[in-house]
């Protein structure tokens, strides 16, 4: 059957057989007309077309409408439902749930950038430390990035604590014995196959005798001398004394422009000359001046 032109209306008059109906309807509906049945037949009214660009825009609203409704499927996991049951209720309140779990668990993880909330004095270079020094292994890999325990972090923190390290000092120590090392190792590559010196052949008899040594108790009063005004100028707060025995000016980057300058250089100089008093101490009797940093009355107290 054909259909009629625009603003044409055709009314069958007469009983129709079902199939010859459906045919009619199918053949309408490619012609974007609207089927309306009457109980004497049927009416066939084509709609008006609209114009191109709203054809368009209505095409890309519902193909980004269905992107959408894709991406939701996917985020709360219902892709693999029919797609009637893709946001019914119980699988929103089913994806809810593992979100609220997810959320939970995320706070038992750490971003590197965040070690220093429960390690103290770590920075951003401490997590790669962790891993490899102390063997960490209780952490997630995000990409460029790692994700670390809390939990495991702050029991790491309780051990470093309990045995008196700081780790960013730590850190530096480990990495100006493997910066030695890598030295050394070049040094070593450099010299490899020849000899590391030359000698002029007619270099000889230039020496000259040993000098008297000092008496122990000379060196042991400048030691003395050396701890009061330890005490005296509390040189505690700027000075680390390490096993008893070595001096180091203490180091704090952000604190050291506003450090009193002649202070910086007196406790420099304080570490210098006890050093070498104790290293001489060591040349003569074998061996070094203990050095305790607290005074002996406040020892008696604790």
């Amino acid at each position: 059957m054909e259909i009629p032109a625009d603003g044409y209306r055709i009314y069958a008059l007469f009983p129709m057989k079902p199939s010859a109906k459906q045919a009619i309807k199918t053949a309408a509906k490619k012609g974007n007309w609207v089927f309306q049945s009457r109980s004497a037949g049927i009416k066939y009214q084509k709609i008006l077309s609209l114009p191109s660009k709203i054809v368009a825009m209505q095409k890309q609203i519902l193909s980004e409408l269905k992107e959408m409704k894709f991406i939701l499927a996917k985020l709360i996991g219902t892709t693999e439902l029919p797609v009637n049951e893709q946001f019914s209720i119980e699988a929103i309140n089913k994806a809810a749930k593992q979100f609220q779990k997810m959320k939970v668990e995320r706070g038992e993880w750490v971003k590197e950038n965040d070690i220093s909330r429960y390690i103290k004095g770590a920075d951003w270079r401490t997590g790669k430390f962790i891993r490899s020094e102390f063997g960490f292994s209780n952490c997630i890999k995000q990409g460029h990035y790692y994700l670390y325990s809390k939990k495991d972090l702050l029991a790491l923190n309780s051990v470093l604590k309990e045995r008196n390290v700081d780790i960013k000092r730590y850190m530096e120590y480990k990495w100006d014995e493997a910066d030695f090392k890598k030295k050394l190792t070049t040094v070593k590559k450099t010299n490899k196959g020849k000899k590391p010196f030359q000698v002029p052949v007619g270099l000889k008899e230039i020496t000259t005798s040993a000098i008297p040594l000092p008496s122990p108790e000379l060196v042991k009063e400048d030691l003395t001398r050396l701890k009061e005004e330890f005490f005296l100028h509390k040189m505690a707060e700027y000075i680390d004394i390490y096993k008893n025995n070595h001096a180091m000016l203490k180091f704090i980057y952000h604190f050291e422009k506003y450090l009193d300058p002649q202070v910086k250089r007196r406790c420099k100089k304080w570490c210098d000359n006890f050093n070498y008093a104790n290293h001489a101490m060591e040349l003569i009797t074998k061996k070094k001046e203990i050095f305790v940093p607290v005074k002996e009355e406040e020892m008696i107290q604790l």
